[in-house]
């Protein structure tokens, strides 16, 4: 990564300067696009600004998730955490998508290839970022970027998930946010990722079956990760691995893992 990206990105106030002055791409309300990278760096700025302690997403994490539940799960990696407990990420560039119009829809396949198109601006910026392997950099891990530095067991991801599963009383979340997170809501034609898609308080809602039911809510990752929190059964689930696959929007591997959870609890 190069060395103005990184200075950049390490500066809350710099970065939070630069989001500020980008113009939207339709009027607000209007229309929907997938953030991928940048969203959880507008959650970050936005949350330095109301938190009593101007904390930033990654020691907000710390202090209120990952410390009161017990997990080992960071957004931007301690120096002291060895490479050696670290898994290697393992996948290509979106190019690679071309090989793979089989297990993608073809419009998001044609539109990441394009680096003028929003999809390709989207998924191309920073530069740093262009490849899925290239999460493996140490020095981009040290970043608190919400959206792509989280490190850390993926047990732990499926015990925040559990938490809010059953009701986020470790959390201390009031039962107002998570009625609000629960509620269904229409899926809506994506511009940057090109398929029906539905949100709530940044969670992916059934725009495709996961869960019992209406109420579930979770997020895809990079590669065919994926994690949700299902009320009605009171389950937090998550599944990871190192090796990227190309499937939109679940990954094989991960649905036979979920149809062996669905089976198990009935």
């Amino acid at each position: 990564m190069c060395h103005s990206t990184s200075k950049t990105l390490a500066n809350p106030q710099r970065l939070g300067d630069i989001l500020a002055e980008q113009r939207p791409s339709w009027a607000p309300g209007s229309a929907h696009g997938y953030h991928a990278h940048s969203l959880g760096l507008y959650q970050s700025q936005l949350l330095r600004r109301v938190d009593p302690l101007g904390r930033a997403v990654g020691r907000y994490f710390a202090d209120e998730v990952a410390a009161p539940l017990g997990i080992e799960f960071y957004i931007g990696l301690p120096d002291d955490i060895p490479m050696e407990r670290l898994a290697t990420m393992v996948g290509g560039r979106p190019v690679g998508a071309l090989l793979h119009l089989h297990e993608m829809p073809p419009r998001m396949v044609f539109a990441l290839v394009n680096p003028r198109s929003l999809s390709g601006r989207t998924f191309g910026n920073p530069k740093a970022l262009r490849a899925i392997a290239d999460v493996n950099n140490r020095e981009l891990l040290r970043l608190e970027l919400p959206s792509v530095t989280g490190t850390g067991e993926v047990r732990a991801v499926a015990r925040v998930y559990g938490s809010l599963a059953t009701g986020g009383h470790e959390l201390a979340l009031r039962s107002t946010t998570l009625n609000e997170i629960e509620q269904d809501v229409k899926p809506t034609r994506d511009l940057v990722i090109r398929i029906d898609t539905s949100f709530t308080m940044g969670f992916m809602k059934r725009f495709v079956p996961f869960g019992s039911g209406p109420r579930a809510f979770g997020h895809t990752g990079a590669g065919g990760s994926f994690g949700f929190a299902d009320p009605d059964t009171g389950v937090g689930y998550a599944y990871a691995m190192n090796r990227a696959g190309w499937a939109v929007p679940f990954d094989p591997r991960d649905i036979a893992l979920r149809e062996a959870l669905s089976r198990s609890i009935g």
